[in-house]
């Protein structure tokens, strides 16, 4: 039987704090030892509110023995909380393109979920990432960075996930929102603040068992498995809430017959 983890640590991702106990094994801890903000979905949100509930009850399959090349069963993805995101009624939604993991795709998700709060007051809106290509690596736990030498496959731009980590300026006042050095600040650009509002991680299976394809032929197989044992290994090892699809490009049109708006 498949197992099913993660639940509780995706309750406390996105519908408020990131837990200091129960995120150590998995190197989601703030930075300098600082507190996270207890909330940061909007005033009035209450359907971004609704859906992060549910996310956080849908389970993802984080036990795995072996997976296929192709997923061709729902059993073999988070087919529960990626059709939560799928359902997802208010109009304002945007799904972004997310391949580069140097790049500003964060940034860019967090100007527009500011833009859409204050600007357009849509406290609603939901923003999705589909994320393949070396911005998948972000998505692994830091347990995968040590054990598959995961930093050397960024361009020399990462030495460790610090994208999992929360940056000192997520313990600033949510308060003030205008604070360039605060929580809805370019210097809060992570992907634990960003779960915390409301933004959905989408993991690419394909960008998973390509990584285990080339992890295999470069010889970084600790374990010596097989392909599709060290695609499930990888797929283990994803970082708490994060919506294992059975492909980011395969999703992306589905996202859009749904209504999400596409960007890159």
């Amino acid at each position: 039987m498949i197992g099913f983890h993660g639940r509780r640590t995706a309750l406390k991702m996105l519908g408020g704090s990131l837990a200091l106990s129960g995120a150590a094994s998995m190197g989601l801890l703030p930075a300098q030892g600082t507190a996270v903000p207890q909330e940061l979905l909007p005033s009035g949100a209450a359907s971004l509110r609704e859906l992060a509930k549910r996310l956080a009850k849908a389970p993802r399959r984080r036990n795995f023995k072996t997976v296929p090349m192709i997923l061709d069963h729902p059993e073999l993805w988070d087919h529960e909380a990626l059709s939560e995101v799928i359902a997802y009624r208010p109009a304002a939604k945007q799904v972004w393109d997310s391949k580069d993991i140097g790049g500003p795709w964060l940034n860019l998700m967090r100007n527009a979920v500011n833009c859409q709060i204050w600007s357009f007051r849509q406290p609603d809106f939901l923003a999705a990432s589909m994320t393949h290509g070396t911005a998948q690596l972000a998505l692994f736990d830091q347990s995968a960075w040590d054990k598959y030498q995961l930093a050397s496959r960024t361009g020399g731009a990462f030495s460790s996930n610090k994208l999992i980590l929360d940056t000192p300026a997520a313990a600033a006042d949510p308060s003030d929102f205008q604070n360039p050095q605060g929580v809805f600040s370019l210097e809060n650009n992570s992907i634990p603040a960003l779960m915390r509002r409301g933004v959905v991680f989408g993991s690419c299976h394909n960008a998973i068992w390509e990584t285990a394809v080339a992890l295999i032929k470069d010889g970084v197989n600790p374990d010596k498995l097989s392909v599709e044992a060290l695609a499930a290994d990888l797929t283990n090892r994803l970082a708490p809430g994060v919506i294992l699809t059975p492909g980011a490009v395969g999703t992306l049109p589905v996202l859009q017959a749904a209504g999400f708006h596409y960007a890159t």
